[in-house]
């Protein structure tokens, strides 16, 4: 994070990024535009911001304001007259309203998770370059039927919104790959928020948290803190992870939890064993196994430049054989998921911890997963239709990184091309892809 008095005495001069996040602004500095030949990042998220100045439009070369956190109700007007401007991230403001002049003309990746939306202008769909929409946590009870002409619309974040039924032009956009939409009042026979109608799945035991002794931190994901634990009782070590109890850019974290019940065992899923009860703040939780050791992370998640795309170590290569291993494993966990009415959601290759040396894989991070409806068989092959999508990208980012690649796997690769289709009604089900690639 910078300082405003080092951007005061010049030391900035020449960045391409500006952090001045929680720094106590009720305006921009005005010694902000002297970056203004170099500046392309500009965070001032955690402030008492809630305008930005008529002159923003003097940062010629801005492409990303990050605003999160300041009590904005209306998207400033003046970052549509920003020309450069691709990402815009207001979350957990309250925002109550967007115009159709907020929004750059060279717009891909829009933020909005957490604020208080009812509505979004028309003019949304016609952001030709739009790739990524996160508006988790809003009161949205419908979308602009504009963004049925968003061919290049990647990824829709809609989870805990108030919509009532889905458009028919949702599920045929041809680049949709990753898409949550849980606790969403939608009428479907089952048991997720928002009106669902049915029973919740079964539950799991519960453990509580006076029994637990923290044994280090682990990691951190969008919706909690993953921790070490040992159970005083019989001294075993398992993961906890610790639901930060706020909506998150996938959804809300009891979602998380009861999909990751409803999935059930598989030996390619992380799956909690138990819930968590008794946290003094109230937090939510869930107990999984240790990941064995040995397992990381395949891929990093996307950057401001890619989007929507995760980000491999440029060392990262496979031989054919793990690989293939990797690959079947990760299908064989999505077949599981398809065939118990959920999809995850968020098939990416940061939610995959696999072993480099024997390519066996776990998928983990339930958070943007959705229920399928049982009634409605059409659109839960439409639903899983898309999640194929991201399958088919998953398996063209591991083949690129396989010597060789289309020549030693030729099934890889047709499994891959048949994913990749662009009408999602002829993609194969998840089911054919693993298929294929035995």
């Amino acid at each position: 994070m910078h300082t405003l008095e080092s951007l005061r005495s010049g030391a900035l001069t020449g960045v391409t990024r500006l952090d001045l996040n929680g720094a106590g602004l009720t305006s921009l500095p005005p010694e902000v535009f002297a970056l203004a030949d170099t500046l392309e990042v500009l965070n001032l998220s955690d402030n008492q911001l809630d305008r930005l100045p008529h002159d923003l439009p003097r940062l010629h070369r801005l492409k990303v304001v990050f605003c999160s956190g300041n009590p904005f109700e209306v998207l400033p007007e003046v970052l549509g007259d920003c020309p450069a401007l691709e990402m815009v991230g207001f979350k957990a403001c309250r925002l109550r309203h967007v115009p159709a002049a907020s929004l750059p003309p060279s717009l891909r990746w829009l933020t909005l998770t957490d604020n208080v939306l009812t509505t979004l202008p028309p003019q949304l769909g016609e952001r030709p370059a739009l790739q990524k929409l996160m508006l988790a946590g809003n009161r949205l009870t419908g979308l602009p039927d504009s963004l049925a002409g968003a061919q290049r619309l990647e990824l829709i974040r809609l989870s805990a919104n108030r919509l009532t039924r889905l458009p028919a032009w949702l599920t045929e956009l041809p680049g949709l790959a990753w898409l949550a939409l849980s606790g969403n009042p939608l009428g479907w026979e089952d048991w997720e928020g928002g009106g669902g109608k049915g029973n919740p799945p079964a539950t799991l035991p519960a453990v509580q948290w006076s029994s637990l002794q923290l044994d280090g931190w682990l990691g951190e994901g969008a919706s909690g803190h993953i921790y070490r634990v040992r159970v005083a009782a019989d001294h075993r070590l398992w993961a906890l992870k610790l639901f930060k109890g706020a909506v998150t850019s996938d959804g809300l974290p009891e979602h998380e939890l009861a999909a990751s019940v409803a999935a059930g065992p598989h030996a390619n899923l992380c799956t909690p064993t138990a819930t968590l009860a008794g946290h003094p703040d109230g937090l939510a939780g869930m107990l999984l196994p240790l990941v064995p050791t040995g397992f990381q992370p395949l891929a990093g998640p996307p950057s401001l430049s890619s989007c929507t795309r995760d980000v491999y170590a440029p060392s990262a290569s496979f031989s054919p054989e793990v690989a293939l291993q990797l690959l079947r494993q990760v299908a064989a966990a999505v077949v599981h998921l398809h065939a118990h009415g959920l999809v995850h959601g968020d098939l990416y290759a940061h939610n995959i911890l696999w072993h480099p040396e024997t390519g066996d894989a776990l998928l983990s991070d339930m958070g943007a997963a959705t229920v399928l409806p049982t009634a409605d068989a059409p659109l839960a092959r439409a639903l899983r239709a898309h999640e194929v999508l991201a399958l088919g990208h998953l398996l063209t980012e591991v083949l690129a990184r396989v010597e060789g690649g289309d020549t030693v796997l030729p099934n890889v690769a047709a499994c891959a091309r048949a994913c990749q289709t662009p009408k999602p009604a002829h993609r194969p089900t998840a089911t054919d892809v693993l298929a294929g690639l035995a």
